[in-house]
């Protein structure tokens, strides 16, 4: 390495530890770039957000928050003292001592990893990378990703090599919306390194933000803990579907089947059932690794078996939804259903794979008229597999409104629903979430599914 190249490398550490001019940068400015750019601003990191989506880039520079979760006081704050900023200009990039980067990792139609994202931001960064930059994925993605497909992007991109001329790691994001109990700084960070000098540059970038740091041998490693960490919610909760229908069967009822056996310390880890997985993780990671296994002539029948009964979930609520509706001596059809809620989780205003979708799909091929009602989603946003819902508007939650609704069907169980008042309004209520367990309900009124 040239002394000019040293001297400029010992510049942006020396940016980076006294925060003097931009030194980390995050690429993908969503539900995981944006809490990742606070807390290196908060530790006293100069961060640049890069974003391709110009109103993210107007929001954050103005102060405002576009996620429910991150207030605008703290982004304000740091906005004005200079600490975070954001650009659409990759340029920037040669300003940068690491570059973090959080974009999505879809799945096709067909149901393939999507590795456009990821790829595109390499080609976008790598004609800027300075000699000695750590590059660092946080995307969920199969194992080799890092070491093979990023990695070939970025040398081709930059005439540099990986591990030589700049750094390359790999640590997935871990965040948990709506809880507010969880905090990235309290969140181990698992890392991953290209070369040994890798991990070590990595592990002491990530050092400044999170308590606990946990190195792995490679990227490898640190991509296929994330997948085994996703995939083990993945079975569980289908085993736990699976279950809820064969209980029904038998009458018994599975939330406190789930409950009972809670009871017990040690052996048992509770899961819950649902509609169907939503979410940027769950309904995807498991199906990188299945993939990617493929070319190692490997099954994964087990992971494959719990996506499909996963899958088959919101048919199961649909039949429900039937029988409650022909109780009351009405079809599917013609009838006024109002879906509880569209993020897929609740307290939160993201709604990315939410099975509220496909209930609304399923019902609207039966028939039925739908409305929505989402305290935290007033509009709904164009997306890659509910675009033709975009627009539709979130209804008033009075009790003239909702008793015009011939059923209620909860699909996601936030907390600032007054399900009191909706025991008290509603006809007929289908609920996935255990929503109804406390609320005064009529016999006959609620039916679980």
């Amino acid at each position: 390495m040239s002394a000019k190249s040293e001297m400029g490398e010992l510049k942006r550490e020396s940016e980076l530890s006294h925060g003097n001019g931009p030194a980390v940068g995050v690429v993908g400015l969503g539900y995981v770039g944006l809490p990742l750019a606070i807390q290196f601003a908060k530790s006293g990191a100069r961060v640049l957000g890069l974003d391709i989506d110009p109103e993210k880039v107007s929001a954050i520079n103005a102060g405002r928050s576009y996620i429910k979760h991150i207030g605008s006081g703290e982004l304000k704050s740091l906005v004005k003292t200079g600490a975070l900023n954001a650009s659409t200009d990759f340029s920037k990039v040669r300003e940068l001592e690491a570059i973090l980067i959080c974009v999505p990792t879809p799945l096709t139609k067909n149901r393939e990893p999507d590795l456009s994202f990821v790829l595109q931001t390499a080609r976008q960064i790598a004609p800027y990378l300075q000699r000695g930059t750590l590059v660092v994925l946080e995307s969920t993605t199969y194992p080799g990703t890092t070491e093979e497909d990023l990695r070939e992007a970025l040398e081709q991109g930059s005439g540099m090599r990986a591990g030589v001329e700049f750094h390359l790691a790999f640590s997935p994001e871990r965040e948990d919306p709506g809880n507010p109990a969880s905090r990235i700084d309290r969140i181990p960070k698992v890392v991953g390194g290209f070369t040994p000098a890798c991990l070590e540059k990595a592990v002491a970038l990530y050092r400044r933000v999170v308590r606990e740091v946990a190195p792995v041998s490679s990227c490898r490693v640190a991509e296929a803990a994330k997948l085994l960490e996703n995939i083990f919610r993945s079975v569980n909760i289908a085993l736990v579907n699976e279950l809820k229908v064969v209980y029904a069967a038998m009458g018994v009822d599975i939330w406190e089947v789930v409950a009972a056996a809670a009871t017990k310390p040690f052996g048992f880890m509770p899961f819950y059932p649902g509609p169907g997985l939503g979410g940027h993780c769950i309904p995807i990671d498991p199906f990188y690794l299945t993939w990617k296994a493929r070319e190692y002539r490997q099954s994964t029948r087990f992971i494959e078996l719990a996506g499909e009964i996963n899958t088959r979930m919101p048919d199961y609520v649909v039949q429900r939804v039937g029988e409650a509706l022909n109780a009351r001596g009405k079809p599917i059809s013609g009838s006024r259903i109002l879906i509880l809620g569209v993020a897929y989780k609740p307290d939160v205003d993201d709604d990315r794979e939410s099975p509220s979708y496909v209930l609304m799909d399923l019902l609207r091929l039966r028939g039925a008229e739908l409305a929505y009602y989402d305290p935290y989603i007033p509009v709904i946003r164009p997306g890659r597999e509910h675009a033709h819902w975009a627009g539709m508007q979130s209804v008033e939650w009075t009790e003239e409104t909702i008793k015009t609704f011939d059923l209620v069907l909860i699909a996601t169980h936030h907390r600032a629903v007054d399900y009191a008042q909706l025991a008290e309004w509603a006809p007929c209520i289908v609920d996935t979430r255990n929503a109804m367990a406390d609320a005064p309900v009529a016999p006959g009124q609620v039916w679980k599914a």
